[in-house]
């Protein structure tokens, strides 16, 4: 598929080079002439009369224009003009219905216009007159039918959502060859339907999240609120992105201490305690959700999704380890687990790391060998190797 699409042997483009006029007639008969005269003086060929209709219609100060548009500004009665001015000058028009190439963005088609020059099928936008269809748009459909026929209802919304898909060597080589006796690749991660690969790629990535952590704890010594918190945060992170996250997790963490501190002093039980701090994480959320709006922070709108479960367990073990071992030592395990998560998070998100493992999950395996070996490491943590310095001196 990807190699005939992408080759040199491509369709010769063909298309209408010649239309009939659209009947029209009194007072928009006038307007549509009165406009079409200015046009033809700025223009040299199709491609630049078609820029220039554009550029009038779109022009609502004109009176003419208000004339034919009837009051109605929308996309879809703009390009009823256009293609009504181009019919009188006997240039071909078409309708297409796009949609943007972005992955997990709901999305209704976009309206474009396209003429054929004799060679080449020439796109426009109807609103802003760019002409060329950008390579993240895919044309859906074209011609003025919409894309669903209701009955027994009125005003039906059609949305879009897509996800990318990359396509190994090997599923390729399936493709392109139909003699090939590969049907143990339908077996692989690739033969699930596209959403729940995207939830894969993330789910098979928290291994690695989880080796980042062993590493840290057991070799390097670094101190963090338990194994998979670090993992968890560094999640979230990919809603938020690492910088905003970071923030987000330390203005939150650091009030919902100050909460916790004071809920400390009314003598409530775990259970109450804790649905309390969640309700604050919730409503704090919501009031940086509304003011990263008004702000237009889009990242701000993201925190929504921020874990409040994790952050509000956070927030209770952080106080019992102030409560425990000083404020001195929640500050460092704090830290240590924002410079974990924040390890994890780039490590988890590079592209090609998540594409060598989803297409190959066995390597999984040789992590598992290398967490057991590292289950048997007694020495000294780099750390410790600090901690006990003066005993190396004597």
């Amino acid at each position: 598929v990807l190699t005939k699409r992408y080759s040199g042997e491509q369709t010769k483009a063909t298309g209408p080079i010649f239309r009939d006029s659209i009947p029209v007639e009194g007072a928009e008969k006038i307007a549509a002439e009165a406009l079409l005269s200015p046009i033809r003086q700025h223009s040299a060929d199709v491609e630049t009369f078609i820029s220039e209709a554009i550029k009038r219609v779109n022009n609502v100060n004109d009176d003419n224009v208000r004339l034919l548009l009837g009051g109605d500004s929308a996309t879809a009665n703009k390009a009823r003009v256009i293609d009504l001015l181009l019919s009188i000058a006997h240039v071909p028009m078409e309708r297409v219905h796009t949609v943007r190439l972005l992955s997990d963005v709901a999305q209704t088609p976009e309206l474009w216009l396209r003429s054929f020059n004799g060679d080449k099928w020439l796109y426009f936008n109807p609103e802003t007159g760019e002409q060329g269809l950008p390579q993240d748009r895919l044309v859906w459909w074209t011609g003025d039918e919409p894309l669903v026929s209701l009955e027994g209802g009125r005003n039906p919304q059609v949305t879009f959502t897509l996800n990318s898909s990359e396509m190994n060597a090997i599923r390729l080589a399936k493709l392109t060859d139909a003699n090939t006796d590969a049907d143990f690749l339908e077996y692989s991660l690739y033969g699930l339907p596209l959403q729940t690969q995207q939830t894969y790629q993330i789910m098979i990535m928290i291994p690695i999240g989880v080796l980042v952590i062993l590493i840290l704890r057991n070799l390097g010594g670094l101190q963090t609120l338990g194994t998979f918190t670090p993992v968890l945060i560094a999640l979230a992170f990919r809603e938020t992105q690492i910088g905003f996250g970071i923030i987000l997790f330390t203005v939150i963490t650091a009030l919902g201490l100050s909460l916790r501190s004071y809920l400390e002093h009314l003598k409530l039980q775990m259970l109450p305690r804790l649905s309390v701090v969640l309700t604050f994480v919730v409503v704090l959320i919501a009031i940086i959700s509304l003011f990263s709006h008004k702000l237009g922070l889009e990242r701000g709108l993201s925190v929504s999704l921020f874990p409040m479960v994790i952050l509000t367990m956070t927030i209770e073990r952080l106080s019992i380890t102030w409560e425990e071992r000083g404020g001195g030592h929640a500050f460092k395990v704090a830290v240590g687990t924002l410079v974990a998560a924040s390890l994890s998070f780039m490590l988890m998100n590079i592209p090609e790391l998540t594409y060598f493992i989803f297409t190959f999950p066995a390597v999984l395996l040789i992590m598992v060998g290398f967490m057991l070996a590292m289950g048997r490491y007694r020495g000294y943590r780099l750390t410790e190797l600090f901690r006990f310095k003066a005993f190396l001196k004597d």
